[in-house]
């Protein structure tokens, strides 16, 4: 062999070998991505850094490392020492840019000691439970798949035939729900705060994985049957999030899909492939990889590395493509601002099908945390909304009582 096609040789090698060490890199890649999206996770990240507790008579305040989160007006949940802590802040009192501080009120601590906290994460759930919130509530189990899901169950006052079931975002838990307890008794709706498999609360699933919606959706019609079971006669159902993800499959696949009247979503998930394209590009991996590790999702052979039970079928919770399927009324309310999940298939899926979904924008709100930074306007979309979807349905031809 002469010595040209001896290096010609060596370099296909060579050149052979390092393309599989780049395939097996990204394959390797995707599938981190890919487990990433589906694993629950045990612990929150405490990402948010407390500087300094300040107090003054009967007030508090607190110095905080400034951060996208700490930096929006609003008021807030803190957890902090691993979650055992929790506290409630409010208003910004200064920032100061140059040394990367903000120093906001503290408006309460429900549990743990705040002055020696170090770390924490930022949340919109304000109140660790109903009664905190001056909310009377009854802890009530819901038959699901493998046991039984804790929820909180809020009555109307005079019973209330149309009840709404509300369901929390990914890693979130039913306390995020709270926020929208308040509006809902104004309406009349007796309220059941869910949990559902993998939340930490629920039993989990058989694989241990989230199915961003495509089997979360069981457990809510679960909910609404013990809904239908105990008085409820409609349903309407609010959605954080992946929760916005779970009341759209409920909608379209559930046997009760009927006497669901509407859907009331914050910040939801319309499009997981966008949103799973958002969070690649937000952790630098290469758009390539990326949907690699959307196709291990949805492919029946990647069950075996990703550890789900069942493929995840993405195209099925495509709403921006599925527009004109979406047969009940639905509000969404999202902000341009959202870091996490992009309000642009929100917008586009009011577009494609404006007799069935109403889009509300807000701004500067982070993911999720719409009401945190204006609960008053929060509220009265949410009210002046589900009033009209809401309002008594006349027979076709009946005459209304002020009509001549």
């Amino acid at each position: 062999m002469s010595l040209r096609a001896k290096w010609t040789l060596g370099g296909a090698i060579g050149g052979g070998a390092l393309a599989g060490l780049l395939a097996t890199g990204s394959s390797a890649l995707a599938l981190y991505f890919a487990r990433r999206v589906i694993t629950p996770v045990k612990q929150r990240t405490s990402d948010q850094e407390v500087l300094a507790v300040l107090r003054d008579g009967d007030g508090m305040q607190v110095i905080l490392a400034a951060t996208p989160e700490t930096t929006v007006e609003g008021v807030y949940g803190f957890f902090f020492d691993g979650g055992k802590g929790h506290a409630r802040i409010g208003r910004i009192v200064s920032y100061s840019p140059a040394d990367g501080t903000v120093l906001r009120e503290v408006e309460a601590v429900y549990a743990g000691d705040i002055d020696t906290a170090r770390r924490g994460w930022w949340s919109g759930a304000l109140y660790p439970d109903p009664a905190t919130a001056g909310i009377a509530s009854e802890d009530v189990l819901i038959d699901v798949d493998g046991g039984q899901a804790p929820a909180w169950l809020v009555r109307a006052e005079g019973g209330g035939r149309i009840w709404a079931i509300m369901v929390h975002g990914r890693g979130a838990t039913r306390q995020e729900a709270l926020r929208a307890v308040a509006p809902a008794r104004e309406l009349g709706l007796t309220s059941l705060l869910v949990s559902y498999r993998n939340d930490g609360l629920a039993p989990s699933a058989d694989d241990g994985r989230y199915g961003l919606g495509s089997t979360e959706w069981r457990d809510v019609e679960a909910a609404i049957e013990y809904a239908l079971a105990n008085g409820a006669e409609e349903i309407v159902l609010f959605g954080w999030s992946m929760g916005g993800a779970i009341c759209l499959q409920t909608a379209d696949l559930s046997r009760y899909r009927h006497l669901i009247r509407a859907l009331v979503l914050d910040a939801p998930v319309i499009n997981w492939v966008n949103v799973l394209a958002h969070h690649a590009q937000l952790n630098r991996i290469p758009s390539l990889v990326g949907r690699y590790g959307q196709l291990m999702l949805g492919h029946p052979l990647g069950r075996r590395l990703t550890g789900l039970s069942a493929p995840v079928d993405l195209k099925a919770m495509d709403w921006v493509a599925r527009a004109v399927e979406v047969r009940t009324p639905t509000l969404i309310i999202h902000s341009v601002d959202d870091e996490y999940v992009p309000y642009e298939p929100s917008a586009i899926l009011a577009e494609r099908n404006p007799d069935m979904v109403t889009f509300e924008t807000f701004s500067r709100a982070r993911h999720t945390k719409e009401w945190n930074v204006d609960p008053d306007r929060w509220e009265g979309l949410v009210k002046a909304w589900l009033r009209t979807q809401l309002a008594p349905r006349t027979n076709p031809g009946q005459r209304s009582p002020e009509e001549p």
